[in-house]
């Protein structure tokens, strides 16, 4: 049989439904690098597992080893592997495993081999998330374009459906392999895409510019930090929201007015450490939406341990989309979770509010942002950021049309 990287994927198929609707067991493997510590390395992985979970598998094991860099044959040492090929012998329902790195076409052919299951990497599991979640035209072309894009330097065998797509016959030139056949006609698929997508963009565009002249604000953060629950607060509108990873990918913009003041509202898909560089590029038209608003809302989960790394990765996105810069707010959301996890029962009401202000003062000079915290579920201190978010949008208001008096 020829396969590619992953051999489930299939070029002919119009509709990709993500891993299979059963549970599928597995294990996770990542390293430790020179200047990570155990900690990092066990929050990488709780997120991996967040990950697979949302794909529909569930983790049986972890395995980690330090290392200075990957090896080139199997990713981890060959003690390692066999390592983990005793545990997949001893527990027949173990049918993948997961790497929390991308890994070459030739790891995943020796892996495959040895270990006699399904090997995926970081990069091919976020997006089989993104094809489950994909619901629009524009959303499955971006997710199947970073499919495509993501295989063509991994073919390692002869797919000979996809000459079947091509007419092999008259369509190959005279002496072409056959893998470099199926290299040009995932090429040729790739440029089918963009096309299709620029067309999409083109109408994206033309719609946006039809909005009006009001001001644009865009949800922004890491995945899973409370974008369409907040959405849904401050737009009072029904927004999907859930406890996995990207549960919204598809931006959702909303009209939303505070006392008589006017605004677009939109919910954006989540950011996230290693995002596939395929997926970001393919992404980016979708992303338009932050690139063209006038202020950001960076939303943060000050509940998770990694918060600050969590902040640093949007900021990278960011930067890649020149939208950096704009005016934003910093919103810290989950404080109840916080005070739950952080707090001693018996810190008193005084003690804790000043241990707020202290590291909202602190957030505010390390990331050089005005902040709020706030809990969307539990709807605390909502008043207050609808203040901050009135005082900001006016300004942008007076900004942009400084000769023209606004009552609002």
């Amino acid at each position: 049989m020829n396969t590619l990287i992953m051999s489930d994927w299939n070029l002919g198929e119009k509709e990709r439904r993500g891993l299979k609707k059963e549970i599928e067991h597995a294990v996770i493997v990542g390293i430790i690098r020179p200047g990570e510590t155990e900690e990092q390395s066990t929050e990488y992985l709780d997120e991996l597992e967040f990950l697979a979970d949302t794909a529909g598998a569930k983790i049986q094991k972890r395995f980690v080893q330090k290392l200075k860099h990957p090896d080139t044959r199997y990713f981890v040492g060959k003690g390692k592997k066999d390592e983990i090929l005793e545990y997949i012998e001893e527990n027949e329902q173990i049918t993948m495993v997961i790497f929390d790195d991308d890994l070459s076409g030739k790891q995943v052919s020796l892996l495959e081999e040895e270990l006699k299951v399904k090997i995926i990497d970081r990069s091919s599991l976020i997006l089989d998330i993104f094809a489950s979640r994909a619901q629009t035209a524009q959303a499955k072309t971006q997710v199947e374009l970073a499919q495509m894009q993501y295989m063509l330097p991994r073919l390692r065998g002869l797919w000979t459906h996809l000459e079947r797509q091509r007419g092999g016959i008259g369509m190959r030139g005279p002496g072409e392999t056959e893998i470099e056949t199926d290299r040009r006609i995932i090429r040729d698929k790739i440029s089918l895409l963009k096309k299709k997508l620029e067309k999409i963009d083109q109408q994206n565009f033309t719609r946006r510019k039809q909005r009006g002249k009001l001001i644009r604000v865009s949800l922004v953060g890491y995945t899973n930090v409370g974008k369409s629950t907040l959405m849904n607060l401050l737009s009072k509108s029904e927004v999907f929201a859930e406890d996995k990873l990207f549960a919204t990918l598809d931006t959702t913009v909303r009209k939303v007015v505070f006392n008589t003041m006017p605004f677009l509202l939109s919910d954006t898909v989540g950011f996230i450490r290693k995002l596939p560089h395929h997926l970001v590029e393919s992404f980016k038209s979708t992303l338009d939406e932050v690139r063209e608003s006038d202020i950001l809302l960076h939303v943060v989960d000050l509940a998770h341990p990694q918060y600050e790394e969590h902040i640093r990765a949007v900021n990278t996105t960011l930067k890649d989309l020149d939208a950096l810069d704009k005016p934003t707010l910093m919103i810290f959301n989950k404080i109840d979770l916080y005070r739950e996890r952080y707090f001693d029962d018996l810190l008193d009401t005084k003690t804790k509010k000043e241990i707020f202000t202290d590291l909202q003062s602190n957030l505010k000079n390390e990331f050089e942002h005005d902040n709020i915290f706030i809990s969307a579920i539990q709807k605390e201190n909502i008043d207050n950021l609808r203040s901050k978010m009135t005082k900001l949008i006016e300004k942008q208001y007076n900004i942009r049309y400084p000769y023209q008096t606004k009552h609002w």
